[in-house]
């Protein structure tokens, strides 16, 4: 049963994260703000904290970024790293970045951009030890 378990808590993880792939990737500010939880934590190269839906639809409006999964590394129940080429409209290539996804409730509620994959997992292993340990 154990493992029944785990394969839907990771499929409604995934489900959420490529709905917020899918919402960022299609810039509609209504579904952006669907798909994330009130409030989302971001992190990035500007800033980290929690915003709302409403600011999240904003931020995806407003830098036009893009952002294509490359590989999936899941953590725990809750948490995902995703590995993905960013770009924007003025690009002339693809950046590789890496996320830290956090999701309940079938939303994402935390979206932690860092510049590699390394970077994300030791973030990500620690988020999941600091909340195993409460």
């Amino acid at each position: 049963m154990r493992i029944a378990y785990n394969d839907w808590m990771e499929t409604r993880l995934e489900a959420a994260i490529v709905e917020w792939h899918a919402s960022v990737n299609g810039k509609s500010p209504q579904r952006s703000a669907s798909g994330v939880g009130d409030p989302i934590v971001v992190l990035g190269p500007k800033g980290a904290g929690p915003i709302t839906p409403s600011q999240f639809a904003e931020w995806v409006e407003r830098t036009g970024i893009e952002l294509t999964p490359r590989s999936w590394h899941p953590i725990s129940e809750r948490l995902m790293v995703v590995e993905e080429d960013a770009t924007w409209p003025e690009s002339t290539a693809a950046t590789r970045v890496a996320t830290v996804f956090r999701a309940s409730g079938g939303k994402v509620t935390a979206a932690l951009r860092l510049p590699d994959l390394k970077s994300a997992l030791e973030l990500a292993y620690i988020c999941r030890e600091m909340a195993a340990s409460e």
